[in-house]
């Protein structure tokens, strides 16, 4: 399995083509010296191979990097471990998905997990995606062998549906943050399915809403409409409609429809002011005003800028600022700092670098493992405004476009 590019250091292999173009040298240079093949070399470079550490070794030797490229070497490896490890878990999450789905038929016992499945929705929100895919996939291979046993009782079917329904949407989410949007789909329809078993309107909206979402992040926005349409008929107690006429926007806002969107936020904001019900369980499963604004900044940007431009500059701040405040349950740091991407997005819009370039700063110091794959893609949309009129040709433009791809070690 190929690892992505460390989101805060160059690749082993740019490393290497730096020193060798510093030192002036072709790859025929570099391969006499290292007594490695040059088309191997080559590979290296752009990243399409890894060597073995003799390799890491010669060359750091032969530039006399004091153990700088061993070191480079060394971290990159472990970071393909660690994708590696993450890929194989994703790929076991998937297969038991896979096994509910055709599965369903079966009598299950009700295990004393609610508890634990609650929490792990709650911690969701301020935890790397990575551990919660741990967490999620060991606390549901409890569950299955559980189910397997048969020890329940018959009126508790339905709770052990809706349990094991939240926690596929624990893995769904999880798996669209690692950037694998198949595997959160499986995961989706799984959740579905109990659901539907469970009779349950208020999974079965969140569920639809989250079909929606994957289908959006694969850029696939007139199947998201029509889940979000269909989870719309599902009333329930909470925030679930809010969420779904969120969701709507987001659509029209992909397709280019501005009343559309614009009308869908508002019929939000009136759904919100008549809610008075809360939702079944917090943290994922929940969605608070900060989000519902965060939605809102996130939709808009994807318009033609102007008046969409600063209410999404508005909205996205009004996220950030209510978040600052929030408790666990329902402040989403990933989403908090996507809502500085699309708040710095909407002042590009309107022409205004330094706004933009304040309101992405945060995102440009987080941890490695708090770049999900939402940001990245953001990011990239962000620095490819920084290249064109009216950035072109300003230094300031251009110094930070080159600091998110070095972030991005593009």
């Amino acid at each position: 399995m190929t690892a992505a590019p460390t989101l805060d250091e160059p690749s082993f292999g740019a490393r290497l083509r730096r020193a060798r173009t510093e030192r002036g040298w072709s790859l025929r240079d570099l391969a006499a010296r290292i007594t490695y093949n040059r088309g191997y070399i080559g590979r290296v470079e752009q990243g399409e191979k890894f060597p073995d550490r003799l390799f890491a070794e010669r060359a750091d030797a032969t530039f006399g990097a004091r153990g700088a490229l061993v070191e480079a070497w060394a971290a990159e490896a472990n970071e393909r471990q660690n994708a590696e490890r993450m890929g194989k878990l994703l790929t076991a999450s998937v297969k038991d998905s896979l096994r509910l789905l055709t599965s369903v038929e079966e009598r299950h016992d009700l295990a004393q997990i609610s508890d634990g499945v609650d929490g792990l929705a709650v911690a969701y929100l301020a935890t790397p995606p990575g551990p919660m895919l741990q967490d999620a996939v060991e606390l549901r291979a409890e569950i299955l062998q559980r189910l397997r046993e048969k020890h329940y009782r018959p009126h508790e079917l339905t709770d052990l549906y809706l349990l094991l329904g939240r926690l596929q949407g624990v893995l769904a989410y999880a798996a669209l943050d690692l950037g694998s949007p198949e595997a959160a789909l499986t995961h989706a329809e799984a959740a579905w399915t109990c659901a539907e078993h469970a009779g349950d309107n208020e999974l079965r909206a969140w569920t639809r809403g989250t079909q929606s979402l994957i289908a959006r992040f694969q850029g696939e926005y007139a199947q998201a409409l029509d889940y979000v349409h269909d989870g719309l008929r599902y009333k329930a107690r909470g925030t679930g409609q809010i969420r779904l006429l969120c969701g709507v926007a987001q659509c029209h806002a992909n397709l280019g429809d501005s009343t559309g969107a614009n009308r869908a936020l508002d019929l939000a904001q009136t759904e919100r002011e008549h809610l008075t019900t809360t939702d079944s369980v917090e943290g994922l499963f929940g969605f608070s005003v900060a989000k519902q604004h965060y939605y809102a900044g996130s939709s808009l940007i994807w318009l033609a800028g102007g008046a969409d431009a600063e209410r999404a500059a508005r909205e996205a701040g009004q996220a950030i600022k209510l978040w600052e405040h929030e408790p666990p349950a329902s402040r989403s740091l990933d989403d908090e700092a996507l809502a500085h991407v699309y708040q710095g997005t909407a002042y590009l819009q309107i022409g205004d670098l330094d706004s933009a370039t304040a309101a992405i700063r945060p995102i440009l110091d987080l941890p490695a493992d708090r770049q999900i794959s939402w940001i990245t893609k953001r990011l990239g949309r962000f620095a490819a405004m920084l290249r064109r009129d009216p950035y072109r040709g300003s230094s300031a433009a251009d110094d930070l476009y080159d600091e998110i791809r070095n972030l991005s070690g593009g």
